[in-house]
């Protein structure tokens, strides 16, 4: 029997997207269980095309997955570019079409029109309905550094956007350039900020908090909520009377709004800062309804016109963790994969058969133009 082909793709036309779904480490250990792993060539991936090579992928072109025969998984991170073409294939990745983001219905069409198959690493869960991997730490950790950044250059920058950003080759040298930050903006004020966190005891929580404490926020600066804390519902005065508030939540219904624009028209405001992790920026639910874009490492951020003083904006990138690129892609490939082991088996494996089962609930929904 020939071996299962898995074909990991660029992420042709994300800018600044240096993560991968496959390492150089969790591809040895596909191809010693029996694999066949094709890698496209990447300028822009955190790992060098020679380092895939040297634990047995085959290096092949850019793009090339379109054409690959109709039994290879074709595995990504981010959505495939906006495009019309019928998708034939299993596809492994983040799509961002379940919950009624701004196109779901187009994207989610095209798996129909082409009998593809959508398993979404967003939604591959264990019996207990956790997720078996996610890039939540690093995606909290990264967006608390923006913000600290931020908010120290909106201090003594007040009349410019905080410029465009890269990623890092590992936590301490981020780390190093948040401290920075944070002895700039508390040299400016006399004090250190107030950091509220919301969904504090989640992935993305955790490491937001830990930012803020390697990064010297005192510990009694960090308000760490999760669901006791907002069982009352919002808005929240205590989210306008810090200097930066970070969203960390896992949006799957609709709650009342934590931040609106009315509830910023005090004169008790001290906010200045707020990084939406979560990034459900056109969702109809998101609980942070002041901003409307989605925002870049090239342009991080995007202002809220707001009474007085200070300035508010809002960060609201969706792929943070590449900002961290290669320790978030080797902690979430660890994770995911004992699950890629069973790819070969993904039709009767509990894991991948959830996450197709929950694609075909979604088709059921989809306006009958689509199908």
């Amino acid at each position: 029997m020939a071996p299962t082909t898995l074909h990991l793709r660029s992420e042709l036309g994300k800018l600044l997207e240096h993560r991968a779904a496959l390492t150089p480490t969790t591809t040895k250990a596909l191809i010693a269980a029996g694999y066949q792993v094709l890698v496209e060539r990447s300028p822009q991936r955190i790992f060098d095309d020679e380092e895939y090579e040297n634990v047995g992928a085959t290096l092949i072109p850019e793009n090339t997955w379109r054409d690959a025969p109709k039994d290879h998984i074709i595995i990504g991170l981010k959505e495939l570019p906006v495009e019309t073409f019928p998708l034939e294939h299993v596809h492994v990745q983040f799509a961002h079409c379940y919950k009624q983001q701004a196109g779901w219905e187009k994207v989610l069409g095209r798996f129909v029109r082409g009998n593809g198959v959508l398993l979404d690493l967003e939604f591959l869960t264990d019996a207990s309905g956790r997720r078996v991997a996610a890039f939540g730490y690093h995606a909290g950790f990264a967006g608390a550094a923006l913000a600290v950044m931020n908010w120290a250059w909106q201090i003594n920058n007040p009349d410019r956007p905080l410029p465009s950003v890269s990623s890092y080759p590992n936590v301490d040298a981020l780390t190093t350039d948040v401290k920075k930050a944070v002895a700039q903006g508390a040299e400016k004020t006399g004090r250190a900020p107030r950091v509220l966190i919301i969904g504090a005891l989640g992935r993305c929580g955790s490491g937001a908090v830990d930012l803020c404490l390697k990064a010297g926020v005192p510990t009694e600066n960090v308000l760490k909520w999760d669901m006791a804390e907002t069982a009352k519902g919002g808005p929240f005065p205590e989210i306008v009377e810090s200097d930066i508030f970070i969203n960390c939540i896992y949006l799957n219904t609709k709650i009342p709004n934590f931040v609106d624009l009315p509830s910023l028209d005090t004169p008790s405001r001290k906010l200045s800062v707020v990084c939406d992790v979560s990034a459900d920026t056109t969702n109809p639910n998101n609980p942070i309804p002041i901003y409307t874009v989605a925002t870049t490492f090239d342009e991080p951020t995007v202002s809220v016109e707001v009474k007085g003083e200070p300035a508010l904006s809002v960060i609201s990138i969706d792929h943070l963790p590449s900002l961290l690129p290669r320790e978030a892609s080797e902690a979430f490939s660890h994770d995911l994969l004992p699950h890629l082991l069973e790819l070969k088996n993904w039709k009767s494996n509990p894991v991948w058969a959830r996450a197709e089962k929950l694609m075909q609930e979604k088709v059921s929904t989809l306006p009958k133009s689509e199908l």
